[in-house]
């Protein structure tokens, strides 16, 4: 990977390439300067095509608070590498100055402090007038959806994903990709994509019994825009199988499939597209590596993983830009694409800061209407916080540790386990906390709750097997999230170890004995892919147990020893 430094200088040597980016325009306000949505979307307009990137919305309609990880922890060729960069190296790689509007949207350190001097991020009727004033500089933008749109508050379960279909419909993508759509059900998913006015696009989406790819998602639209004739590719998420139930959408098969991609590149090229783009749910190390493997795509678009770069990376002549979730980011991307060929960028990383930032009335009022329905079940009080309450993190955020100490309480637990998913906004010390917050953190269509008895052994396997979904060193094989939090488990973990023998020390920590192989333990988890896993919902499962404890404390998490980070 190229460094920042050498950025301009190498990319014009080798290739006429070059490019920058337009943060820094406010990433070095002062905290007590007043930001204007001025500051936030100027942009000098550069070459003849834009792009307008958004991804991982998870459904959050509402401005929201959402803090960055505090650790990323980056294995093999990624090791130290962005995005595995975060906190005050984060801040010195970019220049970025402490307590400055991009220090509270990049960057975890001194989030509670600089959340009520900022304060929430994201909105869509916030991101409409971004991408509205975009196209009023550019009026043949491209505006592209990373995926996981359709998922991940109330009002989108309570929908089956309309609410969100019918505000980004307002927004007019021109394309999208998916990921936790799929966990609809693949019946649901159709009779949404057979609906929408914009392509929906994967060329890594096959059918499952003959292996050829699925007519409902086509590998690829052409656009012409700006003069140029652009390719626009769709990878939805490769291991939904896996990550997923695969018996919600028995008919589709994923995977990677970059010889595919390769085909399809080279055929567009063949068709004469001067621009080829990747609209990707691969997740940022993923692309990383497809972009070396797979030549002739100019831009590749990443999402999945979360991340949030002011800076494109560069990968031969490959682009990839990181833009963020939850609603908290907004990408533009122009381009100079002159006989066929990039010839360089211009690039900003817009943060949505919901104060800043005039809502779009028209999106306001239909987000509105949206959620009026269920304003009553939205807006009900659990409880208080008076702890930061967040996700982000390889091995534990508060909220986790909030929902593992409700699954040992309400379900009379040994061991709790609670999947390392990214998504899910944040709470600030003494605030309410709402059932739309609750489940915000766990609205998923298999939220079953269930109760089983493990053996230290199968524990042993269950750790082994999750984290090398997080730290094997080739990305291909880095197939889920963030690693399982454990509530009443704890152990250590040497990233540096291969598969199997990555998890030692293994404590059962309400009696400080080591877990035993032999012994079976009483376990309570979440978010099973099996088909028909029995329990309560996991949002009513915290719902009762915050009830209960009137105003949450979270103690600080020490039960996981990290070794080779």
């Amino acid at each position: 990977m190229i460094s920042r430094r050498d950025f301009l200088q190498t990319g014009m040597a080798a290739s006429a390439l070059f490019g920058a980016s337009g943060f820094g325009t406010w990433s070095r306000l002062a905290a007590q300067q007043a930001l204007t949505q001025d500051q936030l979307l100027q942009f000098d307009t550069f070459g003849n095509v834009s792009l307008i990137h958004v991804t991982d919305i998870h459904a959050q309609l509402k401005p929201i608070y959402f803090r960055e990880p505090s650790i990323n922890i980056g294995v093999g060729d990624n090791r130290g590498q962005v995005p595995h960069i975060t906190g005050a190296d984060f801040r010195k790689l970019y220049g970025i100055d402490d307590g400055s509007p991009s220090h509270y949207a990049l960057s975890s350190g001194d989030f509670e402090a600089l959340a009520k001097a900022y304060g929430r991020v994201g909105g869509l009727d916030r991101v409409a007038t971004v991408i509205n004033q975009i196209r009023a500089d550019r009026p043949d933008a491209l505006l592209l959806d990373g995926g996981d749109t359709w998922h991940g508050s109330y009002t989108c379960y309570q929908t089956a994903g309309q609410d969100m279909v019918n505000v980004m419909n307002a927004l007019k993508p021109d394309a999208m990709t998916f990921h936790w759509e799929f966990t609809l059900g693949s019946g649901r998913v159709q009779e949404i994509v057979e609906g929408l006015p914009f392509a929906a696009l994967g060329q890594n989406i096959f059918d499952a019994e003959w292996d050829e790819p699925a007519e409902l998602f086509p590998p690829y639209k052409v656009f012409e825009r700006g003069g140029v004739k652009i390719a626009v590719i769709g990878q939805a998420f490769p291991y939904m199988p896996i990550a997923n139930p695969g018996w919600m959408f028995p008919e589709y098969a994923f995977g990677i499939r970059d010889e595919h991609m390769q085909e399809m590149v080279d055929e567009v090229r063949a068709e004469g597209a001067e621009l080829v783009v990747v609209l990707s749910h691969n997740g940022f190390d993923v692309d990383k590596k497809m972009a070396g493997i797979v030549t002739g795509i100019d831009v590749i678009l990443s999402g999945h993983t979360h991340d949030a770069l002011p800076e494109p990376v560069l990968v031969g002549e490959t682009i990839i830009v990181a833009s963020g979730s939850n609603g908290k980011f907004v990408s533009r991307v122009d381009l100079d694409v002159q006989n066929g060929r990039m010839m360089g960028f211009r690039h900003k990383l817009i943060p949505i800061f919901s104060d800043v930032i005039t809502p779009d009335a028209d999106v306001a009022a239909l987000i509105d209407a949206e959620r009026a329905p269920f304003e009553a079940e939205l807006s009900e009080v659990i409880g208080q916080t008076g702890s930061l309450l967040y996700r982000r993190g390889n091995f534990n955020g508060t909220w986790d540790d909030l929902i593992c100490d409700a699954l040992l309480s309400e379900r009379e637990a040994d061991i709790a386990l609670s999947p390392g998913v990214r998504w899910g906004p944040s709470l600030l010390p003494g605030q309410d906390i709402t059932r739309e917050d609750i489940w915000n953190v766990t609205s998923m269509t298999y939220g079953a709750a269930y109760r089983t008895e493990m053996t230290g052994e199968f524990l042993h396997v269950v750790m082994e097997d999750v984290a090398d979904n997080l730290f094997n060193p080739d990305p291909y094989y880095q197939q889920g999230g963030d690693m399982v939090r454990t509530g009443g488990l704890g152990y250590r973990i040497d990233i540096t170890q291969p598969q199997g023998s990555r998890i030692t020390e293994m404590t059962l920590l309400k009696t400080g004995e080591r877990i035993d192989p032999a012994t079976t333990y009483q376990v309570a988890g979440w978010a099973s892919v099996n088909e028909g896993t029995e329990g309560p919902q996991i949002w009513d499962v915290v719902e009762s147990h915050i009830r209960k404890q009137g105003t949450v404390n979270i103690d600080p998490n020490n039960s996981v020893q990290v070794v080779g980070a």
